[in-house]
């Protein structure tokens, strides 16, 4: 599965991933309703195989629930929270649904709500991270625990991982900086080399850029902005280095240091300082690759066996 890295995950994207046997997602929780609804058909007219969109809670998902219902798509995930009126009509309108958790408490609070699948997500994920909990153990928990199948996802970017991740008892695996690395993604050049140079130590688990999302913490590499504010002493928000400094523009909009907003292709301005999210998978990644052949390739590395 490719795992829902916001803006990043494309209708092209997604469809490369479902029409090479995989399962594409669309990160939707920023996006217009009217652009969510365009992006669906996008991957509808280059593939007729499932694909899922995913929607945090803290955004105001209603109406694009309502939109990806009305377009039939397959599969809804919800992350940072499990709603049942919201899994209620996810269900009326025949999609499968499933909740990302970080701990056993959010994937009990799935289950009451009436999801079909937990996707545990493990501390090693890049992006938004839920939980504290490594993705291994988390899956032996909840797979033990709860009677809902487990999909694992954090720190996966090879068959190896995968394979890992389904001893451990996952039903399936999501990658999401692996991801990152395709063609398909909305990422900056910039921002892909710095993906395939990078190792899981390069990777930091933090708060930091937290403008357009508080609170919730992310898991990134460091750059100058994060080296900067460590120097600093780690302040807190309202008196960190050059806060509130225009660093990049997207689309004529601009882009504060400390922002949530990673650099994509039509980004300008000082990308390295911008929020780079990678998961400590990324020593894995070291080239740029077709989402398609990444597919191909991993699931005959899978089928081949250890």
């Amino acid at each position: 599965m490719q795992a829902p890295i916001g803006p990043a995950a494309t209708p092209a994207l997604a469809a490369a991933v479902s029409e090479a046997g995989g399962i594409g997602s669309l990160g939707a929780s920023w996006t217009e309703p009217a652009v969510l609804r365009t992006q669906i058909r996008d991957v509808r007219r280059a593939t007729e195989r499932p694909f899922w969109v995913n929607l945090v809670l803290a955004f105001y998902p209603e109406e694009r629930l309502e939109v990806a219902v009305a377009e039939g798509v397959e599969v809804i995930s919800f992350s940072w929270g499990a709603r049942s009126d919201l899994v209620d009509r996810a269900h009326a309108g025949g999609c499968l649904v499933i909740a990302q958790a970080g701990t056993p408490a959010e994937a009990l609070a799935a289950v009451e709500a009436g999801c079909d699948a937990i996707m545990a997500q493990g501390v090693e994920a890049g992006g938004h991270v839920q939980g504290e909990i490594g993705v291994l153990a988390l899956v032996r928990e909840l797979s033990r625990s709860v009677s809902l199948p487990v999909l694992a996802a954090g720190g996966m970017a090879d068959a190896g991982g995968v394979r890992a991740a389904m001893s451990a008892g996952a039903a399936g695996a999501a990658m999401g900086t692996r991801f990152l690395a395709t063609p398909e993604a909305d990422v900056h050049p910039d921002w892909a080399a710095r993906l395939v140079a990078a190792s899981a130590a390069d990777t930091v688990l933090t708060g930091l850029f937290d403008g357009g999302w508080p609170d919730a913490p992310h898991r990134i590499l460091r750059n100058s902005t994060y080296r900067r504010w460590e120097e600093a002493g780690r302040p807190p928000a309202g008196s960190r280095p050059r806060e509130g400094e225009v660093v990049a523009r997207h689309d004529g909009v601009e882009i504060e240091r400390y922002a949530s907003d990673e650099p994509r292709r039509t980004t300008a301005g000082d990308l390295e300082a911008m929020c780079l999210y990678a998961g400590q998978g990324v020593g894995l990644v070291t080239a740029v690759e077709p989402a398609a052949e990444l597919v191909s390739r991993i699931a005959a590395e899978l089928d081949s066996g250890p």
